[in-house]
C-alpha cells in the first residue's frame, strides 16, 4: 500500500472516529437508550484502533523509517492521551451532565487542534 493510501485511510478513520464520538456525545446528553446498543460499545474501539494503527504506519513511512521524529508527532501523541481522558469523562466518568458536557466540548476542541496539527505538521498550527 502506498504512503498516500495510508494517509487517506487514516483520514477516513479520523472522520469516522469524530462522527461516532459526536453521536455518542449527543446520545449521552439526550440520555438516549441507543447508547447502550452493543454495536455502539464495540465499533468505536475498532475504528479508534484502526485510526491509531494507520497513524503509526504513516509516521513510520514518512518519518521514523528515515530516522526523524518531528515535534508535531509528540504533540499529537500527548494530545491523543488528553482526548482519550476527556472522552472517558464525557461518556462514562463524569458525575453530572454539566461535567460530561464540559468534557465533551473540551474533547472536541482537542480533536480540532489535533486535526490542525496533523494538517499543518506544526506543533502550534495557528502561528506562521
Amino acid at each position: 500500500m502506498s504512503t498516500q493510501s495510508i494517509i487517506h485511510l487514516h483520514g477516513l478513520f479520523v472522520i469516522l472516529s469524530l462522527v461516532l464520538f459526536s453521536l455518542r456525545g449527543y446520545w449521552m446528553l439526550r440520555e438516549c437508550p441507543a447508547l447502550q446498543a452493543r454495536w455502539v460499545k464495540i465499533t468505536p474501539h475498532i475504528v479508534d484502533t484502526l485510526l491509531l494503527l494507520t497513524a503509526l504506519w504513516a509516521a513510520w513511512l514518512i518519518f521514523w523509517s528515515h530516522g526523524t521524529h518531528p515535534a508535531f508527532i509528540t504533540v499529537k501523541i500527548i494530545g491523543l492521551l488528553v482526548y482519550i481522558g476527556l472522552g472517558l469523562v464525557a461518556l462514562k466518568l463524569g458525575k453530572t451532565k454539566t461535567i460530561r458536557l464540559a468534557a465533551f466540548v473540551a474533547a472536541l476542541v482537542v480533536y480540532a487542534y489535533l486535526i490542525a496539527v496533523g494538517v499543518t505538521m506544526r506543533a502550534i498550527p495557528f502561528i506562521s
